[in-house]
């Protein structure tokens, strides 16, 4: 079982000897290879400055090195800005169209900036500015250079600069694996569920967007984990004609299309979850388990009447996700299990869905509130309707005082309820009277829009 993590960097093989599988990429890149071009700026996965291209499964996805961890890279294949070359052994398109457009100025965020570049045009990426600038919202320049770079976006937009992006010649593990004692590589669900229960102390690492936070930004990587990303049972996704089933371990990036046909309104919300970086690698199933009152998926989540499936060695239990937030970061997860996968109904006939973020900045930021609403509407009266709410209380929640005063006497009756459904704190991201409010105008929205179909279909930017 115990053996050393390997992957493909820049077509050559390498194996990790004397390393932690704890140490981020972006540190082992510029420490231990040399390879100084791929830049630290945040060491939180917000400034895309870290950016290097994970090639697999016949794309090219950006992600943020600074939160990945060398154990999740196994059987992967990195390309850093090092690992570029043109056709003619000279320059990359992206990095010959940067500099004809006169895109850099410092420099420093400039390698984020081309891997970002490439990773878009390599997934046929088109120059409409919305989908450029939708790229590129993983990445600040420190310069406020961004005009420039947008235009050498355009410029490579839609190109086949690449071929696409051959498998990783790294053979493919066939059972569990262990890096240096303490990072455990299951392969299949049973070997996870032997795992999780030999090992309940674990941390359980899914695309590490939260967790390898503490490996950059803390300097404290956790004693041991358990790597999921390779469980094939947690990355199924299913669409029926009654439910959307999704795999805990899916990323947000794969999850997406069959979501957003499901649920249109999250076409925009998901857009402004994160970064590209963050969704390459994110899963839902890990924005559900660390509980925090303030992730963007809970609230939609709860709207949507989804349920977990949790699963351990003494069997499988379903729950609602209304029942599995205990308290602030407590949830009702047992120490020998996990969530396999989150299930959802899809719309019913007369029914309609909307879902609404608030932040500080549009990209890059978490909620101050969100919001996320399931209406029953016949011949023109609600006839049921799951309101639930982010950053308004120590756990995403319903909000049960305003559907009902809802249902009895309307818009203006629930939005006064809001008083009895929460008591915000106050923080830095806004008091609790201004969380109030801002879920008080979010319901008036509602009524906007349920008053004038088709007047607002999806989240907008506020």
């Amino acid at each position: 079982m115990a053996d050393n993590v390997r992957f493909t960097l820049n077509d050559r093989q390498v194996e990790i000897v004397g390393v932690p599988p704890m140490t981020t990429l972006l540190d082992w890149l510029r420490d231990h290879r040399g390879l100084r071009g791929t830049k630290e700026g945040c060491a939180e996965g917000d400034c895309g400055a870290c950016t290097v291209v994970l090639e697999r499964e016949g794309r090219r996805d950006a992600v943020n090195s600074c939160i990945v961890l060398l154990g999740q890279l196994d059987g992967q294949s990195v390309r850093t800005v090092e690992g570029l070359r043109g056709a003619d052994g000279g320059p990359h398109p992206v990095q010959t169209a940067m500099a004809e457009a006169d895109a850099t100025q410092c420099g420093f965020c400039t390698p984020g900036f081309v891997m970002s570049a490439v990773a878009h045009a390599s997934n046929g990426g088109t120059a409409d500015p919305e989908a450029i600038h939708e790229a590129l919202a993983g990445n600040l320049c420190r310069c406020t250079g961004y005009r420039p770079i947008v235009e050498a976006m355009t410029r490579i937009a839609g190109l086949a600069v690449e071929p696409p992006p051959a498998p990783s010649p790294v053979a493919p593990r066939t059972g569990a694996v262990a890096f240096d004692g303490a990072f455990f590589a299951p392969r299949s669900l049973e070997e996870l569920l032997a795992l999780r229960a030999a090992h309940p102390e674990a941390l359980l690492l899914a695309g590490g967007t939260d967790l390898g936070l503490l490996a950059s930004r803390e300097r404290k990587p956790p004693k041991a984990v358990i790597h999921l990303m390779h469980v094939p049972e947690l990355a199924a996704i299913s669409a029926t004609a009654d439910k959307i089933t999704i795999g805990a371990a899916a990323t947000y990036e794969a999850a997406a299309p069959t979501l957003i046909e499901a649920f249109p309104a999250l076409r925009a919300y998901l857009s402004r979850l994160g970064s590209r970086q963050i969704r390459n690698m994110g899963t839902i199933g890990g924005n559900i388990g660390t509980a925090s009152p303030i992730g963007d998926m809970p609230p939609v989540l709860l709207a949507l009447e989804a349920s977990l499936t949790l699963v351990s060695k003494r069997g499988t239990r379903e729950v609602p996700l209304d029942e599995f937030f205990l308290d602030y970061r407590k949830t009702e997860l047992a120490p020998d299990e996990i969530i396999q996968s989150l299930a959802m109904p899809r719309l019913w006939e007369g029914e309609t869905f909307h879902c609404d973020k608030v932040s500080k900045r549009r990209d890059q930021d978490i909620s101050t509130v969100a919001g996320a609403y399931r209406v029953r509407i016949r011949n023109g009266k609600i006839e049921d309707a799951r309101l639930a709410f982010g950053g308004m209380a120590a756990t995403p929640r319903r909000a049960p005082a305003a559907e009902a005063a809802l249902l009895k006497d309307g818009f203006a009756a629930a939005i006064a309820a809001i008083e009895t459904d929460f008591k915000p704190l106050d923080d830095w991201r806004g008091s609790a009277a201004y969380r109030r409010q801002v879920a008080a105008n979010l319901l008036r929205r509602l009524e906007l829009r349920l008053a004038e179909p088709g007047r607002v279909l999806e989240v907008e930017a506020l």
